[in-house]
């Protein structure tokens, strides 16, 4: 006789459907910060103090009815104050350097696109479950690639050349007095350009197998007067010269390649004599139960349809994904030929691993 099916318990119940409505109502509001990003609301909002609906629709032009309902919706969200005395509506300054200030180092807006991106996929990510087939970096709705660029662009902008360079050993002085470095998987290029604008006495190649990144890279180095500086090219992690290079950087990207191993012998062969490699990748401890929290649920959502997808779609296939933790990559790089790997920095985001021939 089979079992009885073991009954709920009615608390726990009620506590994971709180937690579910919670992350439907997040999801829900993730389209409002996406409006109010591409509208320019909270730009409207930024450092006016309170508003009516009327005073930011027109500000922001848009229709007063939509505007009010949002304004609502984001007032739940905790995302703008609400006055009721005034009936007015305020985002205050911690709020708009997430939403409104696109040079902040916390602005996030963007970010909403990759999730749109992951929606947009949804049939390509089905089929891919069903068949274990990949879905290449190049197959992904636009939304994602310039969600991606946005977002890094900012978090680099803040800790790149101020403080994971100089973790390296050595390796600023090479980059003041002239050097070669390369930005493998480059996307847009802002990782790129922000080295080549602190180091101008060095030069910087930026390889992304990735056509239509390139061609915004390009757009972005001519924008920024750094042509004859920093040179982007199409080529993959195993096909741009090995002309020598001081420093080879990995920015978010190595945990995505099909062979990371293979990428990490040919970045052993394209290295000066002492030259370093720099590895970016997602936080992540070696242990997935000490991955369990916000940080892991966002990679591993992410790693799920777009870095074991792209890798499942090239060579190789070995879909690390992005929460592959520093023991692992110790394993590939000493595999890779490399003598010592060693973590330089870390965020809540990123490690930040040196490694050296």
């Amino acid at each position: 006789m089979a079992a009885s099916a073991q009954q709920p318990d009615p608390e726990q119940l009620q506590h994971f459907l709180d937690r579910a409505v919670g992350d439907l109502a997040a999801s829900y509001g993730g389209v409002m910060v996406s409006l109010g990003h591409r509208l320019g609301l909270y730009q409207a909002m930024a450092n006016a103090g309170p508003l009516s609906p009327q005073q930011l629709a027109r500000n922001a032009g848009c229709a007063e009815r939509y505007v009010r309902e949002w304004l609502n919706s984001q007032a739940a969200a905790g995302y703008v104050l609400y006055h009721p005395a005034s009936q007015s509506y305020e985002l205050t300054p911690e709020q708009a350097l997430v939403l409104a200030d696109e040079d902040s180092p916390f602005f996030m807006a963007p970010a909403w696109n990759v999730a749109a991106s992951m929606w947009l996929d949804e049939e390509k990510t089905l089929h891919a479950f069903k068949t274990g087939s990949g879905v290449g970096w190049g197959d992904h709705h636009d939304r994602l690639y310039c969600g991606v660029s946005a977002f890094y662009r900012n978090y680099y902008q803040a800790h790149l050349v101020s403080q994971w360079l100089p973790a390296l050993a050595g390796i600023e002085e090479r980059l003041h007095a002239g050097a070669n470095v390369a930005d493998i998987g480059c996307g847009h290029g802002h990782s790129t350009l922000q080295m080549a604008t602190a180091f101008p006495k060095s030069r910087f190649y930026g390889f992304d197998s990735h056509a239509g990144s390139i061609q915004a890279a390009q757009r972005h180095a001519e924008r920024q007067g750094r042509a004859e500086q920093v040179r982007f090219e199409v080529a993959r992690a195993q096909a741009y010269p090995k002309t020598g290079f001081d420093l080879i950087c990995f920015f978010d990207c190595l945990h995505d390649m099909g062979d990371p191993l293979g990428a990490a012998k040919y970045a052993a062969e394209a290295l000066a004599p002492g030259g370093t490699v720099m590895l970016v990748e997602p936080y992540a401890n070696d242990r997935v139960e000490d991955n369990l929290n916000t940080v892991g649920r966002l990679f591993y959502a992410a790693s799920t349809t777009i870095c074991c997808a792209h890798s499942l779609s090239e060579d190789v296939g070995l879909a690390l994904g992005a929460q592959a933790g520093e023991a692992r990559w110790a394993g590939i790089f000493r595999e890779a030929g490399f003598n010592s790997l060693r973590r330089a920095a870390e965020t809540p985001f990123n490690l930040i691993l040196e490694a050296k021939v």
